[in-house]
C-alpha cells in the first residue's frame, strides 16, 4: 500500500447489496501512518462511536464537501467525489495514481445509512437529515451565512447579520441610522454623465431589524436612470412582514413607490435588474432638481413599517 493510504476496499459490487452492509463494513480497513488522519478504529466502530470521524472520512480532499454517491476511489483506496474527478485531471490528489471509474461501494453504503446534523448547527440549525439530503438542505438552510450586501465592490465576506452590520460600518464605512424614516440626499455634478453602478448605501435599524437602503445611478441602454430600493437583512419569509415607501419630488411634482423589502439572499444586482424599487429617469431627475442641467440634487424620503398581523 502506498504511504498515506487510508481506505482499502476489497468488496466486489455484489457484496454491497441491501443486505451487505455488515460485510461491506467488515471488509474496510483503515491504515494509519504519519501522513494520514489519525483513525485507528474500524469503519464499523467509527460509524457507531464517532460522527466526527465519519464526517472526516466522507470529506472530499479536493472540494472539502461531503461526498455523495457515486464516490470514486483510486487503486490505493483513496476516495474523491465524482464531481471533482475532472478537477484533478483524473489523478488521485493523494497518491497521484490514475483514477478510473472504481466506486467505493462500501463507503457509499455507509453514507446512505447516516443521519447527520446540518453543518450550520453552531449557527442555530437543529435539523438532522439523511446524508444524501444533507447538502441539498445546507444550500437552502436559513442559518447559512449571508453574503455581504455592499454593492460597491466584489466583497467576499460572509456571516450572520450582526457580523455583517459591523463589517459594513467598520470596513465599508457605511452609515448606520436608528429609526424607521429616512431622508436621503443625492448630489451629482453632471446628471448627463453616469458611470454604471454609481451608488450609495445606508443601513437603518428599526423594529429590532436591519435594512439596507440602496440608491444608485446606472445606464439603462444608453440612458441614465436612478433607482432607490430597500433590502432586508434576513430571510425572505421575514421580509414579507415589512413594507416600505419611497418618495422623490420637486417643482410641485412627486413620484412615490411602495413595496416589500427584498431579502439580502437576493443579490444586489438581481434586485436592481428586476427594477423592484423607485426608478427615476434622467429627464424627471433633472426636473426634480429644479431644471438645472449642471447639477443633480435629489432628495429621497421614505419610511418602513411592520405589516399588520406580523
Amino acid at each position: 500500500m502506498a504511504p498515506g493510504s487510508s481506505i482499502v476496499t476489497v468488496v466486489p459490487e455484489s457484496d454491497c447489496g441491501d443486505d451487505g452492509i455488515s460485510e461491506a463494513l467488515g471488509a474496510i480497513s483503515l491504515d494509519v501512518d504519519s501522513t494520514s488522519k489519525p483513525w485507528s478504529m474500524s469503519l464499523a466502530n467509527v460509524a457507531l462511536s464517532s460522527l466526527t470521524g465519519l464526517n472526516d472520512l466522507l470529506e472530499c480532499p479536493v472540494c472539502t464537501n461531503s461526498m455523495r454517491p457515486p464516490i470514486l476511489q483510486c487503486p490505493n483506496g483513496h476516495t474523491i467525489c465524482s464531481s471533482c474527478k475532472h478537477r484533478v485531471d483524473n489523478h488521485c490528489p493523494t497518491c497521484r495514481q490514475e483514477l478510473g471509474n472504481i466506486r467505493c461501494l462500501a463507503l457509499e453504503k455507509v453514507a446512505e445509512q447516516l443521519q447527520l446534523p446540518c453543518k450550520y448547527q453552531s449557527m442555530g440549525c437543529t435539523e438532522i437529515h439523511p446524508y444524501k439530503n444533507k447538502l441539498k438542505h445546507e444550500e437552502l438552510c436559513r442559518f447559512r451565512p449571508y453574503n455581504c450586501p455592499y454593492a460597491g465592490s466584489e466583497c467576499l465576506i460572509t456571516g450572520d447579520v450582526p457580523f455583517l452590520v459591523s463589517h459594513l460600518i467598520n470596513h465599508h464605512k457605511v452609515d448606520l441610522h436608528e429609526g424607521c424614516t429616512f431622508n436621503h440626499r443625492y448630489v451629482k455634478p453632471n446628471p448627463y454623465e453616469v458611470e454604471n453602478a454609481t451608488w450609495m448605501l445606508t443601513v437603518f435599524k428599526c423594529f429590532g431589524q436591519h435594512f439596507c437602503l440602496h440608491f444608485e445611478a446606472f445606464l439603462l441602454g444608453t440612458a441614465p436612470v436612478y433607482m432607490a430600493f430597500l433590502r432586508f437583512m434576513g430571510e425572505e419569509s421575514e421580509a414579507q412582514g415589512f413594507g416600505y415607501s419611497l418618495e422623490v419630488g420637486g417643482g410641485g411634482r412627486k413620484l412615490t413607490w411602495q413595496g416589500t423589502p427584498r431579502s439580502i439572499r437576493d443579490s444586489h444586482r438581481k434586485v436592481r435588474d428586476s427594477f423592484d424599487g423607485l426608478i427615476i429617469h434622467r429627464n424627471m431627475a433633472v426636473f426634480f432638481s429644479g431644471g438645472s442641467k449642471q447639477e443633480l440634487k435629489l432628495r429621497v424620503t421614505g419610511r418602513i413599517w411592520r405589516e399588520q398581523g406580523q
